[in-house]
């Protein structure tokens, strides 16, 4: 897996035309800048005003992000570090010491695991057994000793079979020798000897289980023949009799040493739930599988500690709230807006750059001009888009004379009529019938706000006429009052914005004093009179804080 950082471009949930258009025309700034790790992103589905921008510019939209929550599989990368299931302590040790693990995955012949070494317990396998009679023991075999001492065979009986044997060292007279084996079932006793002839063929004929010839020497016919004889295996190892009396300690098959209760999780696991499965856990990581089962790769504390290799650049809104969900647990590099500031914190100075423009557009064109860069004919068209829908070709209250100064400059660059091409968008997009839903129409550019404790969302859509909108009026005070049910909200509004009379309807459902606050004249019950409000943001937005804020 890649931990190549990624840098997305994104508007806020539920985007308009200025939020995607200024996502896609500020990635390819960054591009044009030698930035090639940067790409536009979105937060919501389109609207149809966005769509028909797109297609008529034949522009693909922005990929959809729904949400940006660290995950597993952006802490782990490589190939992970593994080991199969009858392969000798010693070959896990030095695995983990090569990629300096504290925890190795073990793996049946389909890489699926069995579970988990963990070093700690196994160095107190090794060097702290609970008694003198356990430090010579170790669960192993003849093949797995042959594999340790990288041995050659002399003679092998039942080389595979693994069992409870105790080691011996020869170094002592032949009567001493035989004294301390006393008692003992030959059939367990591995015996590690140099060019001690008296001792190789005692213990041969004692019947042993496995016997060492240590320090690379050779061992006689003879005791070949009685090993043979006697039904006793024989190893030959260049190590010393001390070197490989340690290194049998851990032939041990790893299979018999695993941890089984390792916690398992998968590559889109949330960095935060995967914390917590880890506070319950002894285990110092977690063993991270595919959809088939597989072993990919091990998250430990410490991966769960890195930064995420995604990264955000923030257009058209500065509020996490608004934010893809998750922004608030990954690095923001910048923000680039025009709304007012709400209550954001970073944890590195950041470049925030916010304008008192009509569209977040506006910004990002005038931050080509200030680059020196022309954009490129689609881009252009893209900018000049969301500057026309913003400022409601141009006559939104919010509209700016740097906007107007902007629009002729956008036209030269992307060969757009914008008087023509700005009605064709608002006439794409102003038909309320052609919403899937009621709460697609309710949602398409909603958005979330709190004072005094108290949360309300308001939504906004254009129309032609409100003909239309006095149709569906019933569906859409239901469509509110399910809204803000669902959501939690003390109101929920919708902002009808008649772009040919230049006028306004508020239709609101929630708490009766917040509604009784709202001092637009009242056309009937939740619905109010706004002449001359086509913005939400500079119009009607103040008015509803203030109000709500007294209340």
């Amino acid at each position: 897996m890649s931990r190549e950082e990624r840098v997305f471009v994104v508007g806020h949930r539920n985007p308009d035309t200025d939020s995607i258009c200024s996502a896609m025309a500020y990635a390819e700034l960054c591009r044009r800048q030698g930035r090639d790790n940067v790409y536009p992103a979105r937060a919501g589905h389109l609207n149809r005003q966005t769509e028909f921008v797109l297609d008529t510019l034949a522009l693909q939209p922005p990929v959809l992000l729904t949400d940006v929550y660290p995950r597993l599989r952006d802490t782990i990368s490589g190939q992970p570090a593994i080991i199969d299931a009858e392969a000798p302590l010693m070959q896990a040790l030095e695995r983990m010491r090569q990629r300096d693990i504290r925890m190795l995955p073990v793996v049946d012949n389909e890489q699926k695991p069995l579970g988990a070494l963990i070093l700690k317990r196994l160095t107190e396998h090794i060097f702290l057994p609970s008694d003198g009679q356990l430090i010579r023991q170790v669960l192993t075999s003849p093949r797995s000793i042959q594999s340790c001492l990288k041995a050659s065979a002399v003679n092998l009986v039942d080389a595979a079979k693994t069992e409870k044997l105790d080691l011996f060292v020869g170094a002592m007279s032949v009567a001493s020798f035989q004294k301390r084996l006393d008692g003992i079932d030959p059939k367990r006793i591995v015996v590690f000897v140099g060019d001690r002839r008296d001792i190789q063929q005692t213990a041969i004929t004692l019947g042993i289980r496995l016997l060492v010839v240590t320090g690379g020497l050779t061992i006689d016919d003879d005791i070949r023949t009685l090993a043979d004889l006697h039904q006793v295996s024989v190893l030959c190892t260049h190590f010393d009799t001390a070197t490989s009396a340690l290194l049998a300690r851990m032939s041990t098959p790893v299979h018999h040493l695993v941890d089984s209760d390792i916690p398992h999780a998968l590559p889109d696991d949330r960095l935060d739930e995967v914390r917590k499965v880890l506070m319950r856990s002894i285990a110092p990581g977690v063993m991270v599988l595919d959809s088939e089962g597989r072993v990919i790769g091990v998250a430990t504390k410490s991966n769960l500690l890195q930064a995420s290799s995604l990264k955000l650049m923030l257009v058209d809104h500065n509020e996490i709230s608004q934010a893809v969900p998750g922004a608030d647990q990954v690095e923001i590099l910048e923000i680039i807006d025009h709304h007012r500031l709400g209550n954001f914190h970073t944890e590195a100075p950041i470049r925030f750059i916010n304008q008192p423009l009509g569209s977040t557009c506006s910004v990002v064109a005038t931050l080509y001009r200030q680059a020196g860069i022309r954009p490129e004919s689609q881009f252009a068209s893209v900018m000049l888009a969301g500057l026309l829908s913003d400022t409601v070709l141009l006559q939104s209250p919010t509209t700016t004379d740097v906007d107007r100064e902007l629009v002729p400059w956008l036209e030269q660059c992307s060969g757009l009529d914008a008087k023509a091409f700005g009605r064709q968008m608002f006439a794409a997009g102003s038909a309320l019938a052609a919403y899937t839903s009621t709460e697609a129409l309710l949602t398409a550019d909603f958005k979330e706000y709190e004072v005094n404790g108290r949360r309300f969302g308001v939504g906004q859509v254009e129309v032609v006429t409100f003909q239309e909108f006095a149709e569906q009026r019933q569906e859409i005070t239901r469509g509110l009052e399910a809204l803000a049910a669902s959501r939690s909200l003390s109101l929920a509004g919708l902002l009808v914005t008649d772009i040919v009379q230049q006028n306004s309807q508020f239709i609101v459902r929630g708490d009766k004093d917040l509604i009784a606050a709202i001092s637009y004249p009242r056309i009937d019950s939740g619905l109010f009179d706004l002449r001359g409000v086509l913005s939400r943001k500079k119009q009607l937005m103040p008015h509803l804080l203030r109000a709500f804020k007294e209340n």
